[in-house]
């Protein structure tokens, strides 16, 4: 086509290396009554990139790329958060430690969700998606139905379930093995008790969005979020880590500001 702009495959080359040697800061929204997704996914490189995401404006707060999901880093981010003016009314989360006890430091008065779909995911794998043990069978079925609840009476009827369940198989769920090389027990069926603790663990937090429709139950929106970025990076495995980090913080600016 007459007056299309046509360019080499070394001047685009030269072009991206340009706009990956630096990248463009991601400003904070500040807003009260945040509804606050904090997760975390890993890249490439060893790289841990966890985003800080307005669930109400759809808009990436705050990023950190690190080698996991740290305590004290969580803490200095929602300190910064903080400070520059956002009120954190709820956060969504996958249950971390760092998280949890970086948000209770940070806004203790801030409400916990528990992502019903992280928990749901974790039970399968801890469970095995097709378990002979019938304790497991039954237990699988129950964690498959906590990403269905929508009402009250529901929960009431699901936690009623759990405790049936616990009633009848407590002997199986507390079995324990004897090494006598390391003169040391475990638990017998131990997917079955990282399963059943994992959700008992869960349940002072596990559908406080029940009681406040706003607050959201899953941090779903960020995992076709992470998704979508790893595709990208994939078509890039080559870049160095420098250009890695500002590709993501482009990746990010983008997402942030679509074009309309």
């Amino acid at each position: 086509m007459t007056g299309e702009m046509q360019m080499s495959s070394r001047s685009i080359s030269r072009l991206f290396k340009k706009f990956l040697a630096q990248a463009p800061q991601i400003p904070i929204k500040s807003k009260t009554q945040v509804h606050l997704l904090i997760d975390g996914t890993y890249l490439p490189n060893g790289l841990c990139l966890i985003l800080y995401y307005d669930h109400d404006i759809r808009y990436v707060q705050l990023y950190r790329t690190s080698s996991q999901e740290k305590f004290r880093e969580i803490h200095q981010d929602l300190k910064a958060l903080k400070s520059l003016g956002v009120q954190v009314y709820s956060v969504t989360c996958d249950g971390h430690k760092s998280i949890l006890k970086a948000v209770a430091k940070t806004y203790p008065n801030a409400v916990i969700q528990r992502c019903v779909v992280h928990l749901k995911r974790q039970c399968r794998a801890y469970l095995n998606s097709k378990p002979k043990l019938q304790a497991s069978k039954e237990l699988l079925f129950i964690s498959n139905q906590i990403s269905a609840i929508k009402t009250l009476e529901q929960c009431s009827l699901w936690l009623l379930q759990l405790h049936k369940w616990y009633q009848i198989h407590k002997n199986t769920l507390l079995e324990e093995s004897f090494n006598p090389l390391k003169n040391d027990y475990w638990y017998t069926h131990k997917g079955l008790h990282q399963a059943y603790t994992l959700i008992f663990n869960a349940l002072p937090h596990l559908f406080t969005y029940l009681n406040d429709p706003e607050i959201p139950a899953t941090t779903n929106r960020l995992e076709s979020f992470f998704k979508h970025l790893k595709e990208k990076l994939l078509l890039h495995s080559g870049l160095r880590l420098e250009a890695k980090r500002n590709f993501i913080k482009w990746y990010l600016h983008f997402k942030n500001n679509p074009t309309r």
